[in-house]
């Protein structure tokens, strides 16, 4: 009768750490990423430097959106 109960609490406390946990894995992914393939970029074409780095801070950006929104999931989603 208990160990449900429990079980219940147990999964709801780690519910949240998890969903931040794997947000900011992948979010760190995908800036690595983001900013391997950048500097590949200006690498093959220096002149494009400006554009290149607009399009790579625009998608770390929205890589770091994804974690800000499990964070507020995590902790304000209750």
């Amino acid at each position: 009768m208990i160990l449900p109960i429990l079980a219940e609490a147990a999964a709801s406390g780690l519910t949240g750490s998890f969903t931040l946990g794997m947000a900011g894995a992948g979010a760190g992914i995908g800036v690595g990423l983001v900013g391997a393939k950048a500097a590949e970029a200006v690498g093959r074409n220096p002149g494009a430097f400006g554009r290149v780095l607009t399009v790579a801070i625009l998608g770390m950006a929205l890589a770091e959106a994804i974690a800000i929104y499990a964070l507020i999931l995590a902790f304000g989603g209750r």
